[in-house]
């Protein structure tokens, strides 16, 4: 193994292929590819960047953003992609923590953060605009096209994500050279990708679907991307016949599915639809498939795995499910206190080993020990369960569990039935303190547009002959929208501060 670019690059005749199309008609081959990350790589070797230091970017989505990437790689540092949405206390954190040796921004932010940077003791500062401008390109313009790729070993890190930091501070995963390339070659095979594939990418650059998965299966396949810098549905419908395959969060599907224009002759040529970063509900996996004939591929997987699992290509894509393990990915259920191995059907800790885990926490050993068991199966914080078939379901993460009266409660559990209830379209559950029961469950819940008026009475009078007394909700909240991450997960965390008061009158 001798590093991700190295391992998954085409070469040969594969080099004259078409690597990205963006919305305006540019085109970049591998080729191209291949020549302007050796200049971006020879400018990142001329700002003092060397092998293992780390490259913090918070810049626009872009084909050059790309670029900087995978010139990273090549010169064998470690990329730190940043939420294009961190603001400068956010950002003190990360560069402090991460010390990289280079820090990339846009022009139009150069001015708040660059004295940033440099007081918390980062080297360089560049820039980089959605635009092509910038002075990292301008310091790659005219460098030699040519570029030694350094050599790297299996269990060097290539990347460094900061975990959404829901129960504390954000952690950094370091991913490793194999954990990219291993994750990248099995999706490949897995979701039988092709030269001939393109992909139309609509997500973010600094989270691990929209980068380390469309990217690099993209590239270990040779396939092209449609390359659009952002998520709207017409845009979205605008490209859709010229791709075949999508890759989004729910969010997409379910804004799509409000599009007129959405039927099957438009989504014809797309062989597949993937979906993941956050639940999708049954109801949105039923629409989509009555109104385009594609049944969704529902996968799940994490910030510190890539992924873990996939419902499969070919064969029975289970609705509420996640599907199977992956092949080099072994999946467990324990008991989260002991660590005892649970029984089919039985509700626990989802547990993963395999060549797409991570290597720990940056500068976290004790976090990382109490991450593993001792066999090297890491602790992932969700709960789940797996069926007589191997299917995994998730019912929530740990941190979401609720505990009212004694009673374990998983939220999704709720959630199902909620979402199902005319006049809902979307909830989310959560437990609030209570002076009674420890913990009140308690439901967030967003009315669908021009149905009847649905009350909180009417709503938990129809959940009492779905569900057990204790998991009744104690308060239904309706709201105009539930809080989101940039990857289309609610954020539970933010509802809970918000309603933290609701049983203490």
């Amino acid at each position: 193994m001798s590093g991700v670019f190295s391992e998954l690059f085409p070469t040969g005749a594969g080099l004259q292929r078409p690597f990205l199309r963006d919305e305006s008609g540019r085109l970049l081959r591998y080729q191209d590819v291949l020549e302007q990350s050796a200049q971006i790589a020879h400018a990142l070797r001329a700002l003092g960047v060397q092998a293992d230091d780390r490259v913090a970017v918070q810049v626009e989505k872009s084909p050059e953003a790309l670029l900087l990437y995978l010139a990273t790689l090549r010169l064998g540092a470690v990329y730190l992609p940043l939420n294009t949405a961190y603001t400068p206390p956010e950002l003190e954190y990360f560069l402090t923590d991460a010390e990289p040796a280079l820090f990339v921004c846009t022009p139009q932010r150069q001015a708040d953060l660059e004295p940033l940077a440099r007081r918390l003791g980062v080297r360089a500062v560049a820039t980089l605009g959605a635009a092509g401008d910038g002075s990292l390109l301008s310091a790659a313009a005219g460098r030699a096209i040519e570029f030694e790729t350094v050599t790297r070993a299996a269990d060097d890190m290539a990347a460094i994500l900061y975990t959404s930091g829901t129960t504390g501070r954000s952690k950094g995963a370091m991913l490793t050279q194999r954990n990219l390339i291993s994750n990248a070659r099995t999706l490949a095979a897995l979701w039988q990708f092709t030269a001939e594939d393109v992909l139309l990418h609509a997500l973010p650059i600094f989270h691990i679907h929209g980068l380390f998965v469309a990217i690099n299966i993209t590239i270990a396949a040779g396939s092209s991307l449609l390359f659009l810098p952002r998520f709207e549905p017409g845009l979205v419908l605008a490209h859709l016949a010229q791709a075949s395959v999508l890759m989004g969060v729910p969010t997409f599907y379910v804004r799509l599915l409000k599009d007129a224009r959405l039927n099957r002759e438009l989504t014809a040529r797309c062989r597949v639809f993937i979906s993941g970063s956050a639940p999708l509900l049954i109801e949105t996996h039923g629409e989509w498939r009555a109104r385009t004939g594609h049944v969704l591929l529902e996968r799940y997987g994490m910030s510190e795995t890539g992924m873990n699992t996939s419902n499969p290509y070919l064969g029975e894509r289970l609705p509420g499910s996640v599907g199977l393990p992956l092949p080099d990915v072994s999946v467990r259920i324990t008991d989260a206190s002991s660590g005892r191995l649970l029984p089919t059907g039985e509700i626990g800790m989802i547990e993963v080993q395999g060549p797409n885990v991570f290597a720990g926490y940056w500068r976290q050993p004790e976090k990382t020990r109490a991450e593993f068991r001792p066999d090297g199966y890491f602790m992932t914080g969700d709960l789940g369960q797996i069926d007589a078939r191997g299917y995994v379901c998730i019912v929530g993460r740990s941190k979401d569990l609720v505990i009212s009266g004694g009673y374990n409660i998983y939220p999704r559990e709720i959630e199902a039935e909620i979402d199902r209830l005319p006049g809902v379209f979307e909830s989310a559950v959560f437990g609030v303190q209570h002076p009674d029961f420890g913990e009140g469950v308690t439901a967030a819940v967003v009315r669908a547009p021009d149905a009847p008026l649905l009350t909180e009475a009417e709503a938990l009078q129809a959940l009492r002959v779905r569900l057990a007394s204790y998991k009744l909700p104690k308060r239904v909240i309706f709201v105009a929208d539930l809080p989101r991450n940039s990857m289309g997960k609610v954020e539970k965390k933010l509802l809970r501060e918000r309603y933290a008061e609701i049983y203490r009158s």
